[in-house]
């Protein structure tokens, strides 16, 4: 039998899933209530029907996609209508979120009398047929979790604590976001100091594959800005203050917020970004 599944919210990354789900037979559920246009043309596209949370905490599965900064405040929101279900959901917190975050939401889906998997996804917003994108699943309920690689998905189930698929998520995004934030950062200090072409030059020269990774990240990082930097400050938060590590992914979250501003404002960033690296 076919399972219904929950997505919340129905941006990129959690339409991009829906399609995948529903290509294979799936019922997926969002909530389009108070959402862009846009979100709802993605939600129709990826075959998305919209529901009341009530709806929503009928589903076999319930996907948390937010960004960082809501997933509790998802999850608080929907524990009433969880309560009252008749149906026990699993509720699969798929955010990029620190273990201390995540939780913070499995204490309240528990009180719920849900079931709760800690999920962390790794890869682009998926398309059906696609091997890209993989969900890493932690929690004595991973391996129910797991069955929806029979529609559409790739889920791998961590053998290790509830909250280790989000230690792997940020310790994988404190790579590639801390790496592509570090890159931003030294070729706009290289225009402030005048050796932006010498940069350039060396780097082709002495690290080709470090030039490539920058022109293939740090472009599409513009529009997801504003999401990476409160992702930055949850792996500061993985890392623990007590190190002084922690402090450098706190930095690339400021970075990510002025980009983001930059981007809503006059690209100013973006543009010396864009000259250093697609010319």
């Amino acid at each position: 039998m076919s399972p219904t599944v929950a997505i919340v919210a129905p941006g990129s990354m959690g339409a991009g899933v829906a399609s995948c789900l529903n290509a294979k037979g799936a019922t997926v559920l969002t909530s389009l209530g108070g959402r862009s246009p846009a979100s709802r043309q993605r939600a129709a596209a990826a075959g998305m029907r919209d529901a009341g949370d009530n709806a929503l905490a009928e589903a076999d599965f319930l996907l948390s996609i937010v960004p960082p900064a809501e997933a509790v405040a998802l999850a608080q929101r929907l524990a009433p209508a969880l309560a009252a279900g008749s149906r026990r959901t699993i509720f699969v917190d798929c955010n990029a979120v620190s273990p201390t975050t995540a939780q913070a939401v499995a204490d309240i889906i528990a009180t719920t009398g849900c079931r709760f998997v800690d999920a962390g996804i790794i890869g682009p917003p998926p398309r059906p047929g696609s091997t890209a994108t993989k969900f890493y699943a932690s929690g004595d309920r991973a391996s129910a979790f797991s069955a929806l690689n029979e529609f559409g998905l790739i889920v791998r189930v961590l053998d290790g604590p509830l909250t280790a698929a989000s230690a792997l998520k940020m310790s994988y995004a404190g790579i590639t976001k801390g790496l592509t934030a570090l890159g931003a950062a030294m070729v706009l200090a290289s225009e402030r100091g005048g050796s932006a072409q010498a940069l350039k030059a060396e780097l082709a020269e002495s690290q080709p594959e470090l030039l490539r990774f920058f022109e293939r990240m740090v472009p599409p990082m513009y529009g997801k800005a504003y999401r990476w930097g409160p992702e930055l400050d949850e792996i500061a938060n993985f890392v623990g203050t007590e190190h002084p590590e922690s402090a450098m992914f706190n930095a690339a979250a400021r970075l990510y917020e002025e980009i983001a501003a930059d981007v809503a404002g006059d690209n100013r960033k973006t543009a010396i970004l864009d000259s250093f690296l697609k010319q």
